[in-house]
């Protein structure tokens, strides 16, 4: 696997994509071993692509002919090996079984990341933290501070190079300052099939009204709260016969489902950005 490398692409589509970027593979003597494509005529009119390839020490060889086919096809592309682990800062508030499910996922090499630290603004969670060795820093928050707080946040993300922040639960409202700083690069949970319960307990509200499924939603994050592009969905059934409780913990395991889903994909390089949607290769 350290010799095989991931080609992701998206251009305005045409004619002929596909057989100029294997061709410059084939070229250079590298095989294709994995490749989806998607286009998308009646949205964007854009092409998007995700070329698993092998067998290489390296890939500066390709960086010129890349570069003379994005210019031709108006193409942004990334290549990266296939065993690189994106460094990824997990946010939480005082609710924490996304971040137990994400760190036991990235401990067991379920999740090919590297979690750096874990920033809260409430400090609940230190000592789980320092139980995967990993960095805690408790930056609470009020009306006040946000803008500090922010600041200090994306300082950190500067200083630990990170490259996505998952929110696993975190309960505050992102600025636009800092949802346009790490546009793309912010994935939240959401109750997403609870959308007429909103605010505090839910679930509880669901309970109260009877409702027979619940599911959640991972999304990318915009000024727009809770509007950003969706990368998964997922839904469980419940019933008459269960306590608020009960669906608490169902809405529990949907949540961390979802989530290591979306950020395992956008690990991958499965995730494309495509206007307010996504295209997600799974």
């Amino acid at each position: 696997m350290s010799k095989d490398h991931i080609l992701t692409l998206s251009c305005p589509d045409k004619r002929g994509i596909v057989h100029a970027v294997t061709g410059v593979l084939a070229k250079h003597d590298l095989t294709v071993l994995d490749a989806q494509q998607f286009s998308d005529p009646d949205y964007s009119s854009k092409f998007f692509m995700r070329v698993h390839f092998g067998h290489a020490d390296d890939t500066t060889h390709l960086e010129q002919p890349f570069r003379e086919l994005a210019d031709e096809l108006q193409m942004e592309y990334d290549i990266l090996p296939k065993s690189h682990k994106p460094r990824v800062m997990i946010m939480v508030s005082k609710t924490g079984h996304c971040l137990n499910d994400l760190l036991f996922r990235q401990k067991t090499q379920q999740l090919n990341i590297d979690v750096p630290l874990i920033v809260s603004n409430h400090p609940d969670f230190e000592p789980l933290a320092k139980s995967y060795d990993i960095a805690f820093h408790h930056l609470p928050v009020n009306k006040d501070t946000k803008t500090e707080q922010e600041t200090r946040i994306l300082e950190l993300v500067k200083e630990n190079n990170i490259d996505l922040i998952v929110l696993a639960r975190y309960m505050q409202v992102l600025s636009p300052k800092l949802c346009s700083a790490m546009s793309g690069k912010i994935i939240n949970i959401h109750h997403s099939f609870l959308p007429s319960f909103k605010g505090a307990k839910p679930y509880h509200q669901a309970y109260d009204r009877g409702v027979k499924i619940i599911g959640a939603s991972a999304h990318f994050v915009t000024a727009d709260l809770d509007e950003g592009p969706i990368i998964e969905q997922r839904v469980t059934r419940v019933d008459h016969s269960m306590s608020s409780k009960e669906l608490v913990e169902e809405g529990s395991n949907v949540e961390s489902q979802v989530l290591a889903a979306a950020v395992k994909w956008w690990s991958e390089k499965r995730v494309f950005l495509n206007g307010q949607k996504t295209v997600v290769f799974n």
